[in-house]
């Protein structure tokens, strides 16, 4: 299983977007650099009232199929 790390910090304005189906996927880069994307609704778990703020290690399957998704620290 493949795991990317990922730094998020979107405001509960812009993951509004996602609610309204204006937006389906988050774009980020990893720690070691890599430019992802990834459905945007694997963040619900982790939606404040701010928004989604935190790190996150990734996994995906080997025909990169996302498996799972946790905040760390």
């Amino acid at each position: 299983m493949r795991k990317l790390v990922v730094d998020i910090s979107i405001s509960a304005e812009n993951y509004l977007a996602v609610y309204e189906g204006a937006a389906e996927n988050v774009f980020a880069t990893t720690r070691e650099g890599l430019s992802v994307r990834f459905p945007a609704k694997i963040l619900r778990p982790f939606v404040t009232h701010d928004g989604v703020v935190g790190s996150f290690a990734i996994y995906f399957d080997n025909d990169n199929k996302f498996q799972r998704i946790e905040r760390l620290g």
